[in-house]
């Protein structure tokens, strides 16, 4: 099973950028929209607005993710499954390391 987000979450990650390394990816989260579960490896998360949400993970954890319009912050490689906690769309980068 594909655990790529442009492939399970399409609606949600679109390519911007691929080569061999990086992927950027689009990022839009509607309102109270929930993501499917999918895996990012190594990467950099760029926020246009406020990211406010839920991960869920694989192992039944889940933690709540609050962060600001306008900043950039790495993520460690993971599995995850989002959700948009607020009415506000989220809109964002990921940009994925090779």
């Amino acid at each position: 099973m594909s655990l790529d987000p442009v492939v399970v979450a399409s609606k949600q990650y679109s390519v911007v950028v691929d080569n061999d390394r990086v992927r950027v990816l689009r990022i839009s989260y509607g309102p109270y929209e929930k993501g499917a579960m999918h895996s990012h490896p190594d990467c950099v998360l760029v926020c246009l607005t406020e990211m406010n949400g839920t991960f869920s993970y694989p192992d039944g954890r889940s933690e709540e993710v609050v962060v600001p319009a306008g900043t950039a912050t790495f993520m460690p490689a993971n599995t995850h499954q989002p959700t948009n906690t607020t009415a506000n769309r989220f809109e964002g980068y990921l940009i994925e390391l090779k």
